[in-house]
């Protein structure tokens, strides 16, 4: 089967496709031309698939030396369902599924010859407001399920700037109902605007 790509470069892994890292490109390109104040980070990187691309924008924006760019992620693949994650569509999603090394997300970026961001291994809940820059321009949130989305929005949205952007991944879908629930939950059944694409809700704040 032949590798997908986006804008020139290989797709590493099946878990996104160009449709999706084309949203995540547009909307942090909208931020940084903006030139909002504040830090990129991204809540579940896996092998980077999306970090990749991450930094290549930053690189051709000239704003990797500007801003730091973080990423958090168990590396233990994925925690236990709550029942908020209950659906018959899901059943594959299981505790300890897309399990990759750091050392992996780190070879990916030596490879593509790319600066590696700062990584945070741990599980979401044990992360704490240390963790996490002062000031966020750009978040994108892929924990998969309820109570890693719940916990990311906890620790990033005191921190948004104005003007900047969260996409969280998995919206609406019938698999991972969990993603949703936890906006709803978290913003007290009115979250802000949330506009989708290609199941990624586009938050700004």
């Amino acid at each position: 089967m032949q590798s997908k790509t986006f804008r020139g470069q290989r797709i590493i892994s099946d878990q996104v496709g160009p449709e999706e890292l084309g949203v995540v490109w547009r909307e942090l390109e909208k931020v940084l031309d903006a030139n909002i104040t504040g830090d990129i980070v991204e809540f579940g990187c896996y092998s980077g698939t999306t970090s990749l691309f991450i930094r290549r924008l930053l690189d051709e924006k000239g704003e990797s030396n500007k801003r730091s760019f973080h990423v958090y992620d168990s590396f233990e693949g994925l925690p236990e369902k709550s029942e908020q994650d209950a659906s018959v569509a899901g059943e594959q999603f299981k505790k300890g599924e897309l399990a990759v090394n750091k050392k992996e997300l780190l070879h990916n970026f030596r490879t593509a010859n790319l600066r590696p961001p700062i990584v945070h291994k741990g599980w979401f809940n044990q992360l704490t407001e240390r963790d996490v820059p002062d000031r966020i321009a750009f978040a994108f949130l892929d924990g998969d399920f309820y109570e890693s989305i719940m916990d990311s929005l906890k620790l990033i949205w005191p921190r948004m700037g104005q003007g900047g952007a969260v996409l969280i991944d998995d919206y609406g879908r019938d698999a991972l109902p969990g993603s949703e629930r936890a906006v709803r939950d978290f913003f007290g059944g009115r979250p802000p605007a949330v506009r989708t694409e290609h199941n990624i809700a586009i938050i700004k704040t």
